[in-house]
């Protein structure tokens, strides 16, 4: 069985930075893209930054130059640097990735539990 275990969230003061991790275990062929989201109560959940296998990424526009997206294969952990973090970047952070389990099947989506992210003063 495949998860997805994100780490790293908190509470933190306007300004400041966050790093947060997102390990993927279990039986695997291979990792496909990999991303993280995030939502607030009664909001969509929304994507903030995503990652290639190849290492491409893309980011939201309201995160571009403050938030960096990485990926270690070897570790099948994806993490998200977070830094001048603003009150608006309140949320539960969403951890997902495309995961063949087999050579031969399609790929799925997995989704991390979540973790509650806070920025306030």
């Amino acid at each position: 069985q495949v998860q997805l275990v994100e780490s790293g969230g908190g509470l933190v003061q306007p300004g400041g930075s966050l790093r947060l991790s997102c390990a993927a275990s279990g039986s695997m062929y291979s990792i496909g893209a990999m991303g993280w989201y995030r939502q607030v109560p009664g909001k969509q959940r929304d994507l903030v930054a995503g990652i290639t296998s190849g290492g491409s990424t893309n980011y939201a526009d309201s995160v571009k130059g403050r938030f960096t997206i990485s990926r270690d294969n070897a570790k099948n952990t994806v993490y998200l640097q977070m830094n001048s973090l603003k009150p608006d970047d309140t949320a539960v952070y969403y951890c997902n990735a495309l995961i063949r389990r087999e050579l031969l099947s399609r790929e799925y989506d997995y989704w991390g539990q979540g973790t509650q992210v806070t920025v306030s003063s």
